[in-house]
């Protein structure tokens, strides 16, 4: 028996970008100039990890198979003013519709647009060579720095299907028959006593509006509790326009399934429940069905009622046209632009000291990053190093905090001995 195509909509993933390569300290070596000046070329950039909307792609079964993403480092620069590349980027491929989180829950990208991508990590910045940080001042400084670290984090991802409209019933209701009457679409039909596994998409167009389907798996009682299938499926409705309730006349109580599936959707997003939605009546063609037609009308209750036969394809170019008129007034009212206000939050500058133990801990993200980027074994690079954390206000902040020469600071990973240059 072949296996079914494995459908995953959700993903945790981690990315880890490329540090930068590190800067190069290096002197000119030149026949009759044995004092040549610095030449030593800058780091390259390391690679970062890029989600990419690419057509073809439905599911995350290959992210959600191989979650470690790395990016390449970059590489070292070299004497002679030789510059390192930047690293190439790891670009993923993910499906339109794909919502991105971090660990704490924030969303931080929506990509539904073919070709959109989202840096899901930053490639470290490559350090400056020695010839790079000679200034007036420091003429020949023996020193480099080092490539930034490339950022790590872990992502969740979730799938939501991007439908125009989606088919909601019960199992075994007739939804991917009817997909396949209303499109192009060919999903697998049988008359199976389960629901579909995986939603099923087709391109319709009717009433001046070409639309996308989507069949959602079958709901069952209890769905919006987790039962079933239904909490892993619910969420692909949230981005349709229009919804179709799809009914099986054949089944028995057409008002009790009409019942099932408004409660499971107002349990699970009440605002799904007030979406402009039809009502497929289906199979109309069986005999027992036309009987429960006049039932169903009733216990719907509101425009959108179509008694359909999705074998026969009685009632569905009526249902089509109404479906793609509705969708077409959606998408116009969705064209009205809405103003927004975007607020950068600039990196703060300030310098908070805190008490660590015996010690002085600074809170700074660029005395931070200014320490962990060069060899502090090396002289002239921690006068360098002091000379900048002095312009960031670092030593003015350790003494109105109270220390005094010889205490212990701490500074990311690296820990000093407190010499003040000048008093606060």
């Amino acid at each position: 028996m072949a296996k079914s195509r494995e459908f995953v909509d959700e993903a945790r993933i981690q990315v880890r970008a490329g540090d930068g390569g590190n800067g190069a300290a290096s002197f000119r070596r030149e026949k009759y100039r044995p004092k040549g000046g610095p030449d030593g070329g800058n780091g390259g950039s390391g690679g970062s990890v890029v989600l990419r909307v690419t057509p073809g792609v439905a599911t995350l079964a290959e992210l959600a198979r191989n979650p470690h993403i790395r990016a390449e480092r970059g590489r070292h620069g070299q004497g002679s003013d030789k510059h390192a590349p930047a690293a190439a980027d790891q670009t993923i491929a993910v499906p339109a519709g794909t919502l991105v989180r971090d660990a704490s829950g924030t969303v931080l990208t929506d990509l539904v647009d073919e070709g959109q991508t989202f840096v899901a990590a930053r490639g470290g910045r490559g350090g400056r060579g020695n010839a790079a940080l000679s200034t007036a001042r420091r003429k020949a400084p023996g020193f480099a720095e080092r490539g930034e670290a490339g950022e790590e984090r872990w992502l969740d991802l979730e799938l939501r299907v991007l439908a125009d409209v989606g088919l909601v019933g019960l199992p075994n209701a007739g939804k991917s028959s009817l997909v396949a009457q209303l499109s192009a679409a060919r999903p697998k039909i049988a008359d199976y006593p389960f629901t579909t596994l995986s939603p099923n998409l087709g391109v319709a167009e009717a009433g001046g509006s070409r639309f996308v389907v989507a069949d959602v798996p079958g709901l069952i009682e209890g769905a919006a509790e987790g039962k079933g299938l239904g909490l892993a499926f619910l969420r692909h409705l949230e981005r349709c326009r229009v919804l179709c309730f799809v009914v099986d006349l054949s089944a028995g109580d057409p008002a009790e399934a009409v019942a099932v599936l408004r409660r499971e959707l107002g349990s699970y997003d009440g605002a799904l429940v007030e979406r402009t939605a039809f009502l497929a009546a289906n199979k109309v063609d069986l005999p027992e069905a036309k009987e429960c037609v006049d039932e169903a009308r009733a216990a719907w209750g509101r425009e959108g009622f179509h008694p359909v036969s999705a074998l026969t394809g009685e009632g569905v170019a009526d249902l089509a046209r109404a479906i793609g008129e509705s969708i077409a007034t959606a998408r116009e009212e969705l064209d009205t632009p809405v103003p927004t206000m975007l607020r950068i939050r600039p990196e703060s500058d300030a310098v908070q000291v805190l008490r660590e133990n015996a010690a002085y801990r600074v809170r700074n993200p660029r005395a931070e990053r200014l320490v962990a980027r060069f060899d502090l074994t090396n002289p002239d690079a921690v006068r360098y190093v002091q000379e900048r954390l002095v312009g960031l206000g670092v030593e003015d902040a350790l003494a109105k905090a109270g220390a005094k020469a010889g205490d212990e600071v701490r500074i990311g990973d690296e820990a000093f001995e407190f010499i003040p240059e000048r008093s606060a």
